[in-house]
């Protein structure tokens, strides 16, 4: 494991964002972060704009990514909070939240603030896949965030069919076998 591990890194992403003294990030301001992290960290400091802005998110900071964030800044809150999926039943929640509010945008042209509802579900789907690929976390939660990333990149290819996908997929035997106990009650 080298010095510059992911904590060195998160830590580094928090000091220069507390640097700054901002009260909120845009991309501008995480790109400038990605720049200052390369210079502070070298090779190892090189990282994702959404990487950045999870840290930053995750930390409690404001960020916001869409470039009609003022109009939409209302939703800022709420898209934020979504993200937090610690089990299946979680990852389903968040998906019908996204669907709910992809449609209700669209339904009434906010054409930039469904894009967000996208942009949030693809951070997300790379959240889950960060955790998925580490191989720190243990085998059946890696599992589980496999399964989830699978979910969101079906809702984020096919979101008119993606619940009737779910329900038979969390119905087929392998899911059963798999995650059957995450779902149903402990019997005694």
């Amino acid at each position: 494991m080298s010095a510059h591990g992911p904590d060195t890194k998160k830590q580094a992403i928090l000091n220069i964002a507390g640097d700054l003294g901002l009260e909120k990030f845009t991309p501008a301001e995480v790109e400038q972060i990605r720049r200052q992290l390369i210079v502070k960290l070298g090779a190892p400091g090189k990282t994702s704009p959404d990487y950045i802005a999870e840290v930053l998110a995750g930390a409690g900071l404001r960020v916001v990514w869409s470039t009609q964030a003022d109009t939409h800044g209302q939703y800022e809150e709420e898209f934020r909070d979504l993200l937090h999926f610690a089990t299946l039943e979680e990852a389903e929640i968040c998906l019908m939240r996204l669907d709910e509010l992809w449609r209700k945008f669209r339904s009434e042209g906010q054409r930039a603030a469904a894009e967000r509802v996208l942009e949030v579900a693809r951070l997300g789907r790379r959240r889950a896949e960060m955790i998925a690929r580490n191989p720190r976390v243990e085998a059946h939660k890696r599992d589980q965030k496999q399964e989830i990333l699978q979910w969101f990149r079906i809702w984020l290819e096919t979101p008119d069919t993606f619940f009737d996908w779910l329900d038979l997929r969390k119905r087929s035997p392998e899911y059963q076998q798999r995650f059957g106990q995450d779902t149903s009650e402990v019997e005694e």
